[in-house]
């Protein structure tokens, strides 16, 4: 491991900050060699078993929650001296490429797929995507398209996803349709599974309380500590932490108030006192592994609404393994003891108190 991410990646194991890990060694060395090709002009580069071949117009990391698909993205985006280059949430990236097509078509000047595809190559030719998923079919109908265009014009790609290339898209609608692009990852990018035995985001979580009783001052700060913690964002930068604007369909978008690394911070208020509904927390749970609200009360027979859409959004969390964390005014038996729905939402304690379990905590994000 001779190349940037490779000197940096050996920093990390001397310091003791990852422990030796031959997963994301290969990773490592696949990133390299893409560091290597963009570096010095040429497609070549030692593959993964010594052999020379031309080098991939990117790299695919894809395994299970918190093997380190993130951090050594990360760590490429920051040794890979190269420019001008992005890194941007595969879905953020995907809600900015349909405003664009949009617009595109409005303005009636062509092909708008080649277009935005022009766009995007002037502003980065590396982009690094975190989490790619795909999971409508708006999606799906485009990236063959304009993943070819962006390959033309010099465009290299670092993604990571929890899923192999061939469960992208998994019984979507007219999948047929999506296939050239899985071709596409399979024969033109270094796919790697990062599938180690450390999960890294569960250690992190190792002693951390998920429930805090009651909300306040104390319950604040140690959910700022937890969430410091999951991202590795510097705490002295707390005032900059980045907001996201994420599709719930519709043409609706949904505003985070805090979004970083897969870990979102939301008020109970701005979750559930707010008229929202299923496509919301759907999209929450598709988005983001881990969620950490505040602020939550203790709900009486008056606020029904509240809490009928407080179970709508545990459900969602649930089906997709979001880790939850919370401040809360009682435990979650005490949350909504009487009203419309207070013997249905028995469930939902249920669910809370599972949620907190070490086993549901070891789940992999997303649907079964």
């Amino acid at each position: 491991m001779t190349g940037p991410v490779g000197r940096a990646y050996a920093r990390l194991l001397s310091d003791h900050e990852l422990k030796p890990d031959a997963a994301q060694q290969r990773a490592v060395v696949a990133l390299d060699g893409l560091a290597q090709a963009l570096g010095n002009g040429s497609r070549l580069f030692f593959g993964l078993f010594g052999k020379r071949k031309s080098g991939p117009d990117g790299v695919y990391l894809w395994g299970g929650v918190g093997r380190g698909k993130s951090m050594l993205m990360d760590l490429a985006f920051a040794h890979i001296d190269f420019r001008p280059k992005r890194r941007v949430h595969f879905n953020a990236f995907m809600l900015e490429t349909h405003q664009r097509l949009k617009a595109a078509r409005e303005s009636e000047e062509g092909d708008p797929v080649e277009q935005v595809a022009e766009i995007i190559a002037d502003e980065a030719k590396l982009l690094a995507f975190d989490e790619m998923q795909v999971t409508n079919p708006a999606d799906a109908m485009i990236l063959s398209r304009l993943f070819e265009k962006l390959l033309e014009r010099g465009v290299r790609i670092i993604a990571t996803s929890n899923r192999p290339p061939n469960d992208l898209y998994k019984d979507g609608l007219n999948r047929g349709l999506f296939l050239p692009f899985i071709a596409m990852i399979e024969t033109r990018y270094e796919v790697v599974e990062v599938n180690g035995p450390t999960d890294y985001r569960l250690d992190r979580l190792a002693g951390v309380e998920v429930w805090h009783v009651p909300n306040g001052p104390q319950a604040t700060k140690a959910l700022s500590t937890a969430f410091f913690k999951l991202t590795d964002y510097a705490v002295e930068d707390r005032d900059k932490v980045p907001v996201a604007d994420i599709d719930v369909g519709g043409g609706r978008t949904l505003h985070v108030p805090k979004s970083l690394k897969g870990v979102a911070v939301f008020s109970f208020k701005r979750l559930c006192a707010e008229a929202r509904g299923a496509a919301d927390y759907l999209a929450i749970a598709q988005h983001y592994h881990t969620l950490i609200i505040v602020g939550i009360p203790v709900m009486g027979p008056e606020m029904r609404n509240e809490a009928a859409r407080f179970v709508t959004l545990i459900d969602e969390l649930y089906e997709h393994g979001v880790k939850l964390l919370a401040a809360a005014d009682a435990a979650p038996e005490g949350l909504y003891p009487s009203g419309d729905g207070s013997f249905e939402f028995q469930r939902t304690v249920s669910r809370l108190e599972e949620m907190r379990s070490a086993e549901y905590l070891a789940r992999g994000h997303g649907r079964d």
